[in-house]
């Protein structure tokens, strides 16, 4: 097998280390480490990177992959790099940022000699994606905002679009790359990537934490490193959009909401009311396509202008919808049964 140097630190093969990279220092003199897990199995395979809180107020893919880890590795192949906080300095301060006020996740592939964020992605880069041959980012909507449980990625790359399938989540989005972000560098490493979206900055929210572990546990199976032993996991087959949209407030005031996160809808469709707080004016918010909701404002304050729901649009409307509502009762019914024991 390749020699795997992380660090200066040498991982053999059926070794599981964790590894503390140095970051830099606080300003009250106190070190900061990027955490790395690795497990490395005995025999060869794919080496498979899987990273959560790239922004530091994103949590649930710091515990889905806390209970990755928990997992029954016993004839594992390849190699699972696991880097639950990315941006420590965001988690600490309980924000989406670094502390200079930059979003990381648009700081690749960095510099050794360039801002905090700069050298931080610069370090994940050469130790992590470098290293790598596929990758998973986990991620939440911003703080306020909520998104359905789906993967995004370049699902024009058939084997990412494959993968994506496998990970399970109800709906896969067709994005483009963003300049700067971890999915660009990835991609222009020839690292296969997946980009998960679920729930809500600063909460836990355990179905989307759920089906994100599954997911991550359904690619690796996929890919062969936790071999026929292992049964796979069922999740419902997702659909694929090649379109979405934000619809924005037409207005400034208290929001009523008519339409929910994982809702169908119809064009003219009215998704909310805007009312003023001192007056019996409203304004409607109406959709303006056919589609599914899959990210939505969570507070019902609102300004004029700002994005209040993520629309998905879809050829088969039909079968969208019942691909949504299958995952949704699925986990649902799976929460409800485990109340009742």
């Amino acid at each position: 097998m390749t020699p795997l140097i992380i660090g200066g630190f040498e991982i053999e093969p059926g070794e599981r280390r964790l590894i503390e990279l140095p970051i830099a220092k606080l300003y009250t003199d106190i070190d900061v480490n990027l955490p790395i897990h690795v497990i490395r199995g005995r025999r060869d395979g794919p080496t498979v990177f899987v990273s959560a809180a790239i922004h530091g107020d994103e949590l649930n893919g710091i515990e889905i992959i806390r209970r990755l880890l928990k997992g029954d590795y016993r004839g594992f192949r390849g190699t699972l790099i696991a880097v639950p906080m990315v941006n420590v300095y965001g988690v600490l301060a309980q924000t989406r940022y670094m502390p200079d006020r930059r979003d990381l996740n648009r700081a690749f592939p960095g510099s050794r000699k360039g801002s905090l964020a700069g050298r931080l992605a610069d370090l994940f880069t050469r130790e992590i994606v470098a290293q790598s041959d596929y990758g998973i980012d986990l991620h939440t909507g911003a703080i306020h905002r909520s998104n359905l449980p789906q993967i995004r990625g370049n699902m024009d790359d058939e084997v990412t679009r494959e993968l994506g399938q496998v990970f399970g989540a109800p709906v896969l989005l067709n994005s483009d790359l963003r300049d700067g972000s971890l999915r660009q560098v990835a991609d222009e490493m020839g690292v296969k990537m997946l980009l998960y979206e679920a729930g809500e900055a600063l909460r836990f929210d355990e179905i989307c934490i759920r089906a994100g572990l599954r997911g991550v546990e359904n690619v690796l199976r996929h890919l062969g490193m936790f071999g026929s032993r292992r049964k796979p996991r069922k999740m419902p087959q997702p659909v694929l959009a090649r379109d979405s949209g934000w619809v924005r407030a037409t207005g400034s005031g208290l929001v009523i909401h008519h339409r929910q996160l994982g809702d169908s809808v119809e064009a003219g469709e009215r998704l909310a009311e805007i009312t003023s707080p001192s007056t019996a004016e409203t304004v409607d918010v109406m959709a303006p396509r056919a589609g599914i909701i899959i990210g939505k404002q969570q507070i019902p304050l609102v300004q004029d202008g700002e994005a209040m729901y993520h629309i998905a649009y879809f050829r088969r409307m039909e079968t969208a919808t019942e691909r949504v509502e299958a995952f949704q009762t699925d986990f649902q019914s799976e929460l409800e049964a485990e109340d009742d024991v």
